[in-house]
């Protein structure tokens, strides 16, 4: 069980203050670590923000994995390039809004940014009721939520608890984050805004005797970065993921653990619904996306929560793949959709090699909306099919480094060879220094790296969801050599792609079987024919 625990750093208001933290880090990270990641609650950027600007540029580097929370003023929000979460810089991760953020160790973090609205007007820098009902809504009896981080504390953490010296929550707390930590039982929640560090007695989450026994919380106000009253503001603790915690262990109650300082009586419940009622959409991590909610729909200006628009990035040169585009080589198209196509690959490593891509310019799978990820799920469930059928079975991977436009690659492998593929990634990782990560097979890829994150990503046949976050220096046929290699293909003289280039009557021909054999399988001729 050792072996699963995770060793993490936790700090309050940094507000531009990045060199004292990271001096700090870096020091507590040779002595004790390594530690795994930082977390960052309340307001990263500050007044002066100088020292953010190497970090920026690339000339400094953050010494761990930094997450940090959205604005909880608007006059910070210029510092986040899109508001619904994206990585600053190297090893600097804005998660974004509120979501749930699935580690590869199996460890659940949720969180909340910025601090309650004060009316119905959400902005930027604000979260409403409906905001907290949809994360309570992603939670099932099975996901237990290892972390909660959120800005603002909650107002009823010092029931049957000593106060928090020189702070009363009651009065500058948030009562709606009371009802998310009430309903979503945190092993361990973190908030900061306060300027004092509060560590309270750990709390139970059930009524004894009438309950079945749950985990404990334990909850945590951190001090900002360098404050004048000296407060801690870093915190350090283990952690094993629920998941690999056998049930004694996860919920063991002990001596010192108080009531739940939450009750249906003083935390705010579900208002009745208005017209004005609607689910909040976002790129990463928020499961709660409604489908009614359509992109095509055009909302009234200025109904976007106060979030900026993520834009489709455009082009630097003619691209090869968007389909309006004059560069695009259409007799390669198998299928079109909605908003993605599937197409044959020139230079494909067998055949029947395909891609699926968005319609319009998108770089990876992490720009793209609910509907489109729908989609692409889709192509890959009939692909599966249909290579089932042929004794096949599938490998998809995509690399979002020196790319313009997303390409699943889309490879069928023999049935007897499927299950060596992971070996072979493996191997070749090694052979090339690569830390190739495996992540949770419920996870996908727009959990784990937001957008502008370079990285590479496969599904294989046997589940397995492999993850590496490109840095630089990486094996652009990386994919390829892999599934070429002798255990799966056999055939290294088609790692290159440039080195198996075909006629254009040799792929039309070829694009005309493969559309005949995915017939069957289409969706949507089927969607074509309703209409």
């Amino acid at each position: 069980m050792a072996s699963k625990r995770e060793k993490i750093l936790v700090c309050g208001d940094v507000r531009g203050n990045l060199n004292q933290l990271y001096k700090r880090v870096s020091s507590v990270n040779q002595k004790s670590g390594p530690f795994s990641m930082l977390l960052c609650v309340g307001d990263f950027f500050g007044e002066d923000n100088t020292q953010w600007l190497p970090y920026k540029r690339g000339d400094a580097k953050a010494p761990l994995p930094t997450y940090i929370l959205g604005p909880s003023h608007p006059d910070l929000a210029p510092y986040y390039p899109d508001l619904k979460g994206c990585e600053l810089c190297e090893n600097i991760i804005y998660l974004g809004p509120k979501g749930i953020y699935p580690c590869s160790s199996g460890l659940k973090i949720m969180y909340l940014s910025g601090v309650e609205s004060s009316s119905r007007d959400k902005n930027c820098n604000t979260f409403s009721f409906e905001d907290v009902t949809s994360l309570e809504t992603q939670i099932t009896s099975k996901q237990a939520i290892d972390i909660l981080i959120t800005s603002q504390w909650p107002t009823s953490i010092c029931n049957f608890s000593k106060a928090a010296d020189g702070y009363d929550p009651e009065s500058s707390g948030s009562n709606i984050v009371s009802r998310l930590a009430f309903k979503v039982r945190p092993r361990y929640h973190f908030a900061g805004l306060a300027d004092v560090f509060f560590e309270r007695l750990p709390y139970r989450n059930h009524k004894v005797l009438i309950e079945p026994t749950r985990n404990v919380t334990r909850f945590i106000g951190v001090a900002g970065v360098g404050n004048e009253d000296q407060q801690r503001w870093l915190y350090a603790f283990n952690i094993t993921p629920m998941i690999h915690c056998d049930e004694a262990e996860f919920t063991k109650q002990p001596p010192d653990v108080t009531e739940c300082p939450y009750t249906k009586d003083n935390v705010p419940q579900q208002p009745k619904k208005s017209e004005t009622d609607r689910g909040s959409v976002q790129f990463f991590y928020d499961m709660n996306t409604k489908s009614g909610d359509k992109q095509g729909k055009r909302r009234k200006e200025g109904d976007d929560g106060g979030e900026r628009k993520r834009l489709p990035p455009k082009p630097t040169s003619p691209c090869w793949f968007c389909l309006s585009s004059a560069e695009v080589e259409k007799h390669l198209v198998v299928s079109v959709g909605e908003h993605v196509y599937l197409a044959l690959a020139k230079g494909g490593l067998v055949p029947f090699h395909l891609l699926i891509l968005p319609i319009t310019h998108l770089q990876s799978t992490s720009d793209l909306d609910s509907e489109a990820q729908e989609e692409v799920e889709r192509y890959k469930a009939a692909l599966n099919e249909m290579f089932r059928e042929r004794e096949q079975r599938v490998v998809f991977f995509e690399r979002n480094y020196r790319t313009q436009h997303l390409q699943v690659q889309v490879v069928p492998v023999p049935d007897q060879t499927s299950t060596h593929v992971l070996e072979a990634f493996m191997d070749l990782a090694e052979s090339h220094s690569i830390e190739l990560d495996e992540i949770p097979k419920m996870s996908n890829i727009s959990q784990i790296a937001q957008p502008g994150t370079p990285f590479f990503y496969a599904e294989l046949p046997t589940g397995e969801k492999l993850y590496h976050r490109i840095k630089k220096n990486f094996p652009l046929q990386f994919g390829r050599e892999a599934l070429a290699s002798p255990p799966i293909l056999n055939i290294p003289e088609r790692i290159d792609w440039r080195e198996c280039k075909s006629s254009q009557e040799e792929d039309t021909i070829l694009c005309g079987k493969i559309r005949k054999a995915f017939q069957p399988y289409d969706f949507t001729l089927d969607e074509d024919d309703d209409d």
